[in-house]
């Protein structure tokens, strides 16, 4: 692979970015220490080593005449695994607090835009024991799921197992056109489709912003409505699985069904404890990956669309939220992930790249006027996993947060635990320690309530 051109998405992904606003997304893992293990700079070797095999990161972004406002990725002539890798020691005390406040602060800072775009940080308990990653990359570089891919290199189990030279990040190469004949005309045909389709979003768009202007409106949050400072805290919360589909199966529907209504009870809970009281249910932009079975990690950059769904947090009955959000995710299945507002990013594909390096920053900015928050859940492996021995015990996803707002709420499944990262404007959110505990305690009254 040594030249690509961005995909639309990827590229306006790129162009969003700002200092005050970076597109990376991320995960901290936790693992726990080992017998035999290795440990400090043993353990930062073995990192880099794996992180250098998977060819993705190898990439930078290179800016290219045609076509006009395009960049490709291309390989780093001069590429060191040493600028990307780093180790940080932090107390033994306290150790996994200490990494989710460091990881936080990790998270605020854009990164480099001359290298491949992404970093790792192995974080040490000082004296040796448990220890943590924090890895970083951007958008551009991948979505949710080609993120999982691109990690899962480090892990034992798939390094050992990759063939000499495998792509690490199952890379797979889009069939030609060429390939079969009167291919030509069903991308005709797919092309008039797209137009109407586009059609279609733009005009949802434009009724959802004329519904929803830039400026906060009355009954909003304040924490989901100040402006934006740059800064950056993380914070966690372990739900149980077995708990998750007890309630699915009490009340129907999909257990992310379930964890979209915990995360509206735990607005409702935690906004009351701020007095900070929600009159108008805030919107959620949930993703939807666009991605075939089979090419999780296709070429071709992000495939993405979402959904929008409002939170019923101004329910005051657990039991009715539930049901309320039930209906609405059903709602949106039935449309379908390409319509409505939503399906926004599916514009990009349309967009030439001129368009998407000048209109991208603006589009940016209306964010406000689609949605509050952002909930995504990130799909892991469901084998055991370690790194040099070292179990994985814990992997928290951290999602970006768009220009103008102050909380996304990112989900994965591991080892019977549903693990949720809240990343938060440091200066907004303060205390989203405090959300995070009233998941856990949403969760656990709609388990009392299934019984």
């Amino acid at each position: 692979m040594s030249t690509e051109l961005l995909a639309p998405l990827d590229l306006a992904f790129w162009h969003l970015e700002s200092t005050a606003h970076p597109m990376h997304l991320g995960a901290l893992a936790f693992f726990g220490g080992g017998d035999g293990s290795p440990d400090g700079e043993d353990l930062l070797a073995l990192l880099a080593a794996r992180a250098a095999a998977v060819p993705r990161l190898h990439l930078v972004v290179r800016n290219v005449w045609l076509p006009v406002g395009g960049s490709a990725w291309a390989v780093a002539e001069d590429f060191d695994v040493r600028r990307h890798v780093r180790r940080i020691l932090l107390p033994a005390d306290g150790f996994a607090a200490e990494a989710t406040l460091l990881a936080g602060e990790l998270m605020e800072r854009p990164l480099a835009r001359g290298l491949p775009p992404w970093e790792m940080y192995l974080l040490g308990a000082d004296g040796g024991g448990e220890c943590a990653v924090l890895v970083k990359l951007h958008h551009a570089l991948a979505d949710g799921m080609r993120a999982v891919a691109i990690g899962a290199g480090i892990f034992d189990q798939i390094a050992d197992a990759a063939p000499p030279g495998a792509r690490g990040d199952g890379t797979e190469d889009p069939p030609s056109w060429l390939a079969r004949p009167g291919r030509a005309v069903d991308l005709a045909r797919e092309r008039l489709g797209d137009v109407g389709q586009v059609l279609g979003i733009g005009a949802s768009v434009v009724r959802a912003g004329r519904l929803r202007p830039l400026l906060p409106l009355p009954g909003t949050p304040d924490a989901l409505s100040a402006d934006s400072s740059g800064t950056r805290r993380l914070a966690t919360a372990a739900l149980g699985l077995d708990e998750v589909r007890r309630v699915r199966r009490a009340s129907g529907g999909t257990a992310n069904d379930v964890l979209l209504a915990v995360v509206a009870g735990a607005l409702r809970r935690w906004t009351a404890e701020r007095d900070d009281p929600v009159t108008r249910d805030p919107r959620a932009l949930v993703p939807v990956s666009r991605r075939r079975p089979g090419r999780t990690a296709a070429s071709h950059g992000n495939r993405l669309s979402a959904y929008l769904l409002d939170l019923p947090v101004s329910e005051a009955d657990p039991r009715a939220r539930l049901s309320a959000v039930r209906d609405g995710m059903a709602r949106n299945k039935a449309a379908g992930p390409s319509r409505g507002a939503g399906a926004v990013a599916l514009l990009a594909d349309q967009l030439p790249a001129f368009a998407s390096k000048w209109g991208a920053p603006l589009a940016g900015g209306a964010a406000r006027a689609l949605f509050d928050v952002l909930v995504t859940s990130v799909p892991l492996p469901r084998t055991a996993l370690s790194l040099g021995g070292r179990e994985l015990r814990a992997v928290y996803p951290m999602a970006p947060l768009a220009r103008g707002q102050a909380l996304a709420v990112a989900l994965s499944t591991y080892g019977g635990q549903v693990n949720v990262g809240l990343v938060a404007d440091g200066k907004a959110v303060p205390d989203a320690d405090g959300l995070a505990d009233a998941m856990s305690e949403e969760l656990a009254d709609l388990v009392h309530r299934a019984r």
